[in-house]
Formats: C-alpha cells, structure tokens, sequence
C-alpha cells in the first residue's frame, strides 16, 4: 500500500491506497495516530488529486470529494459511508436519522458503529453526525478536530451564502 501525508490546518494527516483508490485518512495528530504498515511505501507523488482536493476542502473551495475510493468494509458499513456522503456540507444529522436513513430505524447504535470505523473521515464526513440531542460525540480523530471541521463548514458555508446574497463577505 502506497501512503503520503499531507499537512492541513488540523495538523498532518495520512493519506494510504493502492491501484483501486483512496482507502484510508488519518488525523496523524488525533486521538488514533496510525503508523504505516511495514510493507506500506511511503510514495510523495501518490494520491495528488486526494492532497488537492483536501486542501481545497480545508480553504473552503471544495465541498465534495470527487476521488476513486477503495473502503474496506461489511456491506452494511458501506451503506452507511454511502449516505454519509449524503450529508449537505455544513450540515449535521443525528445518529438516529442516520439509521433511518439506511433502512434500520432501531440501529442508532450500529450506524454508530459504522460511523466509527470509517476509514475515510473528511472524504466520508462522518464529522456530520451528532447525538440525539445534537451534542457532539465520538470521533476517531477525537472531539476537538470534530468540533473543528464542523466550525470550518458552518465558517465556509455562511461566507459562501453571504456572497450569494451579494454582501461579498
């Protein structure tokens, strides 16, 4: 598996795949450092498009990846990732809506756990979902980042509607 890390304003973070895409994102300096694996080739021309649009991501010029993803996961996990993706930028949704949403209305725990084994988190924006009562809760990369990628949004998204309403912020 090729990696490269990147920095952003959260600090470095892991990008790692191969040929068929993108199948991991790491906060180097979050709750859960990953350290290449010792067959893993550290490549820094790899995942260029991936380094881009997460610089994009994080200026505010890029709301959606557009990347060949490669997750590994239970064909559950995925629907789960795939309606992640479903989350407007900016927006958060709660766990419960979340199982709604993939055909499990009871399953707010096991979307809970999907959510926590995304591989992919900023790509698949698993920062988007909340607790019932909208509180923040569990993030691989820890609260502080959550809290920080959600400001970023909610920052990005209101300079981008008060360009739209012609007040140029």
């Amino acid at each position: 598996m090729d990696y490269r890390i990147v920095v952003s304003p959260l600090g470095k973070i892991l990008l790692a795949g191969d040929e068929e895409g993108l199948q991991l994102v790491n906060f180097q300096e979050g709750a859960k450092p990953m350290h290449p694996g010792g067959d893993w080739v550290q490549n820094e021309t790899a995942f260029e498009q991936a380094a881009a649009q997460m610089a994009a991501y994080f200026d505010g010029r890029r709301q959606v990846f557009d990347l060949r993803l490669a997750p590994e996961g239970t064909p559950f996990y995925r629907r789960v990732w795939e309606q992640l993706q479903a989350i407007p930028y900016g927006e958060t949704i709660t766990y419960g809506e979340l199982a709604r949403r993939v055909g499990k209305p009871n399953g707010a725990r096991a979307v809970g756990l999907a959510n926590g084994r995304n591989p992919l988190p900023v790509v698949i924006p698993c920062h988007r979902v909340v607790g019932a009562d909208g509180s923040l809760t569990g993030y691989g990369g820890g609260l502080e980042i959550k809290r920080a990628l959600l400001e970023l949004e909610r920052r990005h998204r209101d300079v981008k509607a008060g360009e739209q309403m012609g007040m140029g912020w």
